[in-house]
């Protein structure tokens, strides 16, 4: 874990930072969720990282710092970033089709579909087959192969249309036909390892199972497509699922951000190049998503402007990172320089969950001087 920086090196205001771990802790006294971790870089700067509450209710085992969470669809930056590596060493464009490295993809509508258009949910095929139970995602052969089968129901390019699931597994294979190592592999060696977050992993060991919290719905309507059961099963969180099943601390998670916000490089160690991350947040696309019905903007793998995210006091699409069904955010500003993980384990609506999310970031924002 990073060490602590005092929040005036940064021009944070000491009094609104406790008043930022008053609203963390107020919200889980308020049953918002059971457990939660929150976590804030400046500058590349660690300023803040906290946790509270309880991991399992059945057990009443409590949240610690070694405590990881469920990243859900904030696991998709991560993996996003993946890409951005391979892409900068030329191993693969944006403009190339998935098939040029997989060439059993190009099936029933998904021929042209590009490494660009996953990116950016316009590959046209966003539903996470039927054939393919959670109770088979261990096994990537029947992924690979549900891959190779599934149906665009749009047009490659043409329709912005969020891809929940279906995201992380094409980025995983090809990442395992471009590089060769399997996607766990990669993402703990050219990520993980070099930002020393050490509490990150997509395909859980079974070791540290028991570190990790479960999810716990909130809500009776709150969860339509079972995430939050599927999620904390054992089995799928050893599975390799880079579009959800991620899992890490919030330090992790803003280290991640803060990395990206300090444009590649953190702590002397460096991911990416700065002309990568200016080409991985710059806008991509926008409109109303055919799959979530809300509007959205995106860049290469990232989200832009998220009400969760709080308001900007400058330029709104400088704000980049994504969410994670029910529970997190994740985000970095480059106007601001702030770099923020925020995970809970209680699954909410978008009304609920959104709102305790964004009082979170924008109070975050409000401490900054």
């Amino acid at each position: 874990m990073a060490t602590l920086t005092a929040p005036d090196a940064v021009a944070m205001d000491s009094q609104k930072l406790e008043q930022v771990k008053q609203l963390f802790h107020r919200q889980i006294d308020e049953g918002l969720h059971p457990g939660a971790g929150l976590a804030v870089y400046r500058y590349g700067n660690l300023v803040l990282d906290i946790h509270g509450g309880i991991a399992r209710t059945e057990s009443n085992q409590p949240v610690t710092a070694e405590t990881m969470f469920v990243l859900m669809s904030s696991t998709k930056p991560l993996t996003a970033s993946c890409l951005y590596i391979l892409k900068e060493r030329g191993k693969i464009a944006w403009d190339d089709t998935v098939a040029t490295y997989w060439p059993k993809f190009a099936q029933n509508g998904k021929e042209t579909v590009t490494i660009g258009h996953i990116l950016t949910h316009r590959g046209g095929f966003p539903e996470t087959p039927k054939s393919l139970p959670p109770t088979d995602w261990p096994d990537w052969s029947k992924v690979t192969q549900a891959m190779e089968q599934a149906p665009a129901i749009y047009t490659p390019g043409e329709t912005l249309a969020y891809h929940p699931i279906n995201y992380g597994w094409v980025i995983a294979e090809l990442v395992r036909r471009v590089d060769g190592r399997s996607f766990d592999k990669f993402i703990a060696e050219e990520l993980a390892a070099p930002l020393g977050m050490s509490t990150t992993y997509v395909g859980l060991p079974s070791s540290l199972e028991g570190q990790v919290s479960h999810m716990h719905k909130m809500e009776d309507d709150a969860d339509p497509s079972g995430y939050s059961a599927i999620f904390s099963q054992s089995s799928v969180l050893r599975s390799i699922v880079p579009g959800a099943g991620g899992v890490a601390t919030a330090g992790d998670l803003a280290r991640f951000y803060a990395m990206m916000e300090r444009k590649g490089t953190l702590d002397n160690a460096t991911v990416i190049q700065s002309a990568t991350v200016d080409e991985a947040v710059a806008f991509q696309v926008e409109g109303v998503d055919k799959s979530t019905g809300a509007f959205a903007q995106r860049s290469l793998g990232l989200a832009l402007a998220d009400e969760r995210m709080g308001k900007s006091a400058g330029d709104p699409l400088k704000t980049f990172g994504h969410g994670g069904a029910g529970t997190s955010i994740g985000w970095a500003d480059f106007d601001s320089g702030l770099a923020v993980g925020y995970i809970t384990n209680g699954f909410r609506g978008n009304i609920t969950n959104n709102a305790r999310l964004a009082a979170v970031s924008q109070a975050v924002r409000d401490a900054c001087l």
